[in-house]
This record gives structure tokens, C-alpha cells and sequence, in this order.
């Protein structure tokens, strides 16, 4: 039996207790839902740990929107080396906020039950499947 790293779960979106079931239905820019199960589908963990849980993940991801936003910034200086027009910049960080939405969405909530979540730890005997997906 083989332990799934953390990494890989956690790029996967998988449950940070079993890391083998989907935290999310469906792909990340999918057109249809992009939710999150109530329970994990390989260990039953209930993911929304007490009510209004998942909006502490609002802060989560205003911090990423905050560093996408610096990145983006510091990218079209660089390729561009135009400090006179505000509204290049405006654009381009209103561009990647908006391409980026459905990543902070699932990564903020992945993030959130993965660091931010003192209730939730890993155990290695939920961690049985026949196969190893990360190989």
C-alpha cells in the first residue's frame, strides 16, 4: 500500500482525510455546477465541517486574487515596460481575475480544508485503493 502525497492531493482536489475521493463534481471550468460534495465519496468525511464553513475560503481567495493580481502586474511590466497607461493594467488584471476565478474557487476551498482546517487530518488507513493514480 502506497501513501498518496500530499502535493498531488492537493493539485488533485481530493479529500484531504482519505486523499482518494473527488472534493468537487465535475472539471474545473466546467459550464454545468462546479460544487463540492457534501461528503467525500471513498472515506464519508462531511466536508462543510459546521455551517457558513466555506466562507472563511472568501478570504482564501482574496488572497490569491491579491497575489494573481501582483503577478499579472509585475508580467505586463515586464513585457511591456509601460508605466504610463493605468488602464493596460486594469484590463490585464480584470482579464486574469476573471480566467482565474474558477481555480481560486476550487483552490481556496482546498486550501482552506488542507491548512486552514485543525478538525481534519490525514490518516493513512483510509488510504487503500488497489492502483496508484499519481504514477
Amino acid at each position: 500500500m502506497s501513501q498518496t502525497p500530499k502535493s498531488w492531493a492537493m493539485l488533485h482536489a481530493k479529500c484531504p482525510r482519505c486523499r482518494r475521493g473527488n472534493m468537487f463534481t465535475g472539471g474545473m471550468y466546467n459550464f454545468g455546477s462546479n460544487k463540492i460534495h457534501e461528503h467525500c465519496p471513498h472515506c464519508d468525511l462531511h466536508f462543510e465541517i459546521e455551517p457558513g464553513y466555506f466562507y472563511a475560503a472568501m478570504y482564501v481567495s482574496y488572497a490569491l486574487n491579491i497575489a494573481e493580481a501582483f503577478g499579472i502586474v509585475a508580467a505586463t511590466f515586464l513585457l511591456t515596460h509601460n508605466t504610463d497607461s493605468p488602464w493596460l493594467y486594469t484590463g490585464v488584471i480584470l482579464a486574469g481575475s476573471i480566467l482565474l476565478a474558477p481555480i481560486n474557487f476550487r483552490y481556496s476551498r482546498v486550501l482552506l480544508l488542507y491548512w486552514l482546517s485543525p478538525k481534519i487530518n490525514y490518516q493513512p488507513h483510509l488510504d487503500t485503493d488497489d492502483t496508484t493514480p499519481y504514477l
